[in-house]
């Protein structure tokens, strides 16, 4: 029988995109706000991986990836991902239903990336109040592994290595604070 044991805290992300670069400065005061400081901001990138938000959001949209410098615990997810998007719903295009910003909250912990979603699939596990989660990215030796469901721009080596980077903040933070990333 194993041991339970608490989940030391985990490394808030929030992946962003949008048409409009400067919704990106809007949306992260709210955050800020919210989760306080950021500690790693990436830059803008061109997102062209798919073109599932082309029909919402238009074409030539942006990507951006900020981390927040307070750990959270994981099972916090839930509710940030309802915030979130309520967040989005603040930046609808005009008279319609459509998104002008998407907001996709995960964590990082020593181990992997986990993205949180509002739709199931055969890989997602369900958490409460309608938000699942999924394990985007692994980790193996050194650096992130992306599953064979990864999105095709999370598997891309410019992603991997923001989350890297970010990684080796989260570890150096959870060094600090004395705890063990309980990496299996």
């Amino acid at each position: 029988m194993g041991n339970i044991r608490n989940h030391p805290p985990v490394k808030l992300i929030v992946g962003m995109i949008s048409a409009d670069e400067m919704l990106f400065s809007s949306v992260v005061n709210i955050l800020l706000q919210r989760f306080g400081e950021i500690d790693f901001n990436s830059n803008i990138i061109p997102f062209d991986y798919t073109d599932y938000y082309k029909k919402e959001m238009g074409e030539n949209l942006l990507r951006k990836f900020i981390a927040f410098e307070r750990l959270i615990k994981p099972d916090e997810i839930v509710e940030i991902k309802i915030f979130t998007n309520e967040v989005e719903k603040e930046f609808l295009k005009s008279g319609t239903d459509n998104r002008m910003v998407n907001l996709d909250p995960g964590y990082i912990t020593a181990a992997k990336l986990i993205l949180a979603t509002t739709k199931d699939h055969i890989h997602r596990i369900y958490l409460r109040s309608g938000i699942f989660a999924e394990v985007t990215l692994e980790m193996e030796g050194n650096s992130f592994r992306p599953w064979q469901w990864t999105y095709r721009d999370y598997r891309t080596e410019e992603y991997i290595k923001l989350f890297n980077e970010i990684r080796q903040m989260y570890m150096s933070q959870i060094r600090k604070l004395g705890l063990s990333p309980h990496i299996i």
